[in-house]
């Protein structure tokens, strides 16, 4: 049977850089070399692509961080240089080779590959928020997770939370408000808060991920401190009431039109909440699956779920978070590629569904062949 060319792109020009290091290296590592020939291709914080040297090898997130840091001390153009076709063609990517025309005062090198599908393993702006989606839609390539419309959804908190509830699904009481609005009236917009939902607020860029930007506000101090925080990330600020007593549950959803959810789990953070250094940097949190709940709670969150998944038209994967109170189930927020490591949440959950990763990656893969093979039939003319 002919090997599947799959291309595993990762890095990008994100706050998530680092964390996407991290997810690329289990999925290469994991894809079986029997039925898939996995291609690295790696974006830099600057934006250009390249056929990593290397593929990336698994580190925990604390040490792609650290090499991350040295990286940026002493930037490397390790790797040929890449291009995506943004239109269809046998060809999927360009690589050139532009050392050859330096050594010989000649032309470039230029080598087409055609690649099968492509697994992006990217987190946040730039990969996660349907700009890529839309690149590897005009390409007319399979790709692995979300479309366009999923993946910006997924992305943009506020919006999201929008379709959430025109989808009838409980979300906690919030506000958004832009970095130009807040710099012009901070006073005005922190009483109105304040009055509205009342401290403790978590305060959010609208897109971003991995809890990048987030802060938990308990005064008007830390509120001022919290929106230019976030306002430093985005220009859209999405402010949430704190819901008392609440413990982190997250499910995992897998499929297409007729997605499923996996058990339950929950998140015990070692900081007051699971911000980016209790989820990367140390090592104090714990993890329960399935979470410690009762069977109908737990059949609740699953159910709501896919509800969120179909709500912003999700394929392949999707982690839905959730805010679990003593009497209510809010749901917070949908990642369309969550964190993909074999200990990442995703993973886990569906490991203890019944699913290990290799049959994890498999079932991804068929996915983003099938969805893509249904939108081949589709009509693109009148006549």
């Amino acid at each position: 049977m002919k090997r599947l060319r799959v291309g595993v792109l990762y890095g990008g020009r994100s706050g998530e850089h680092e964390v996407s290091l991290a997810s690329a290296a289990a999925v290469f590592g994991n894809l079986d070399r029997t039925r898939y020939e996995p291609i690295a291709i790696r974006i830099e914080k600057d934006g250009r692509w390249a056929l990593a040297d290397r593929p990336p090898t698994a580190m925990s997130a604390a040490e792609v961080i650290e090499h991350a840091r040295l990286e940026a001390a002493r930037p490397s153009r390790s790797g040929r240089e890449v291009h995506l076709m943004a239109r269809p063609s046998e060809e999927t990517i360009l690589s050139i080779d532009r050392r050859a025309s330096r050594a010989d005062e000649g032309q470039a090198v230029v080598t087409g590959l055609n690649l099968d599908v492509i697994f992006p393993v990217l987190h946040g702006p730039y990969g996660e928020d349907g700009t890529m989606q839309g690149l590897l839609e005009l390409a007319n390539v399979p790709y692995v997770g979300a479309g366009v419309l999923a993946s910006a959804v997924g992305m943009d908190k506020a919006v999201m939370k929008v379709v959430f509830a025109a989808a009838g699904l409980p979300i906690c009481p919030y506000r958004v408000v832009l970095r130009h609005d807040w710099q012009i009236s901070r006073d005005t917009i922190a009483a109105d808060l304040e009055k509205s939902l009342r401290y403790p607020m978590f305060v959010k860029p609208a897109n971003l991920g991995s809890s990048v930007g987030i802060s938990k506000a308990k005064t008007r101090t830390e509120l001022v401190d919290a929106m230019d925080l976030a306002g430093s990330f985005d220009r859209k600020i999405v402010i949430e009431a704190a819901v008392p007593e609440a413990r982190e549950i997250e499910c995992a959803v897998l499929g297409n039109d007729n997605p499923e959810a996996s058990v339950p789990g929950e998140v015990i953070p070692s900081r007051e909440f699971y911000d980016y250094e209790a989820k990367y940097l140390d090592d104090g949190s714990k993890v329960i699956i399935p979470a410690t709940v009762g069977p109908k709670t737990a059949a609740e969150i699953q159910r709501l779920s896919v509800l969120a998944f179909k709500a912003i038209d999700g394929a392949g994967m999707a982690r839905v978070d959730f805010l679990l109170s003593p009497d209510n189930i809010f749901v917070n927020e949908i990642n369309t590629i969550p964190g993909f490591t074999t200990i990442s949440m995703y993973s886990k959950l569906w490991a203890a569904s019944g699913v290990d990763y290799s049959t994890l990656l498999d079932r991804l893969v068929a996915l983003a062949l099938e969805r893509h093979a249904e939108k081949q039939q589709l009509r693109t003319s009148v006549t």
